[in-house]
């Protein structure tokens, strides 16, 4: 690749940023992507390059939206700490005490910190083939869901829910909010919207055309770029068994290059289908880390917390942690400061956006290959590194 095939600019002392960013193009199998880095406020660092779609030779352009797959949970975890600083949520209580249906099935003293963190097995919606014309209906698609017996105990596991988590979630905002809006709804009117940001839940109207990329799931020869491959889940998936397999098709959305499928775009995924930029995401995370969104110091005093100690994880048969519905840095999968106090969420191809308590840095990077890593995609932890190791000087 040539020097021209990347764009943008960084601050002063993030040369190594770029370096890197230009590396993944060069050794690293990058097709196009994006990376941004907000230190409070202040973008430092805003690059992107590549093609948005190799099969036409189209660049990827500054204003290139892609989809992020899991980052979108991310967003869906600053809505419910934006209802959490206004009283209308709160972490440690019952989902029922807002969601009364909820409580079916030994669901009644689920709180709603246990919910969120992937601790209830609701992983798998049994005794239903929910459809994607199914979740237009948000009140069907909450019966549903109120129905479901919990896998384990409550509380005495963690098991990702990579799809369903989304669904429960929009429910449980949608009875929390004062106005009763989804997901999609709050972030387009109080965090997007105000923000003047590329971020939205699905495809809106006036956005997509050419400015969306194609995606390209890695394979052929493009797994010589790959590093730590999850083969004991890997497999599994392709022969459609096993918990992640099965966690994922809830409902079927098909392969992960066919999410900028109309079919996939209309539908309100909160866990899953979220659109935006690299900018848009890292800006957001940066104005929940500022208090810019009206996120009160003691729900930010929260998230950048500790957190739980790492857990192995039923469903990624990995060691991983959440807290308050985002993930933590850990030692399986460490992003931002040493201390690991910095959250965010990965998504499926290797997109990740976080804020970073210690530094109060925000990053945000958004490819279109698809990797197939579980916990992050040396593509992107090339650039976290370089990005930390430059926010030291």
């Amino acid at each position: 690749m040539t020097e021209k095939t990347t764009h943008g600019a960084v601050a002063e002392g993030y040369g190594r940023v770029a370096d890197a960013f230009r590396r993944n193009f060069e050794r690293h199998g990058e097709i196009g992507a994006a990376v941004a880095v907000f230190d409070g406020q202040t973008p430092v660092v805003d690059l992107w390059g590549g093609q948005r779609d190799p099969v036409r030779r189209l660049p990827w352009e500054r204003d290139t939206i892609a989809p992020v797959f899991s980052c979108t949970k991310g967003v869906a975890a600053l809505v419910l700490a934006l209802l959490v600083s206004r009283g209308q949520l709160d972490y440690d209580r019952a989902v029922a005490d807002y969601w009364p249906e909820f409580a079916a099935h030994g669901k009644a003293a689920v709180t709603v910190r246990q919910l969120i963190d992937h601790q209830v097995g609701l992983h798998i919606l049994r005794g239903t083939r929910m459809t994607l014309a199914d979740l237009r209906d948000l009140d069907r698609v909450a019966g549903i869901l109120a129905a479901q017996r919990p896998a384990w105990t409550p509380g005495t596991r963690q098991g990702y829910h990579p799809v369903s988590i989304g669904l429960f979630v929009n429910e449980l905002v949608r009875r929390a909010d004062p106005g009763g809006r989804s997901i999609r709804h709050f972030v387009a009117e109080e965090i997007s919207g105000p923000l003047g940001v590329d971020f939205t839940l699905g495809l809106d109207a006036e956005l997509g055309g050419e400015r969306i990329v194609r995606l390209i799931r890695a394979q052929g020869l493009d797994l010589r770029f790959e590093r730590n491959i999850p083969w004991n889940q890997a497999i599994p998936a392709l022969l459609r068994r096993g918990q992640l397999f099965r966690a994922l098709a809830v409902p079927e959305l098909g392969m992960p290059e066919d999410f900028v499928r109309t079919e996939v775009m209309s539908v309100e995924l909160p866990g899953s289908n979220g659109v935006g930029s690299a900018r848009g995401l890292a800006r957001i995370y940066a104005a929940g880390l500022t208090g810019e969104l009206p996120i009160a110091a003691r729900v930010r005093a929260q998230l950048s917390a500790p957190g739980p100690v790492p857990a192995p994880d039923a469903v990624l048969r990995t060691t991983t942690r959440f807290h308050l519905g985002f993930r933590k840095s850990c030692p399986t999968f460490p992003f931002g400061s040493p201390d690991h106090r910095a959250y965010g969420t990965p998504g499926l191809g290797g997109s990740l956006g976080f804020a970073d308590p210690e530094t109060g840095l925000s990053f945000a990077y958004v490819p279109n290959r698809l990797g197939l890593t579980l916990n992050g995609d040396q593509r992107c932890l090339r650039l976290v590194r370089a990005v930390f190791g430059a926010s030291a000087r």
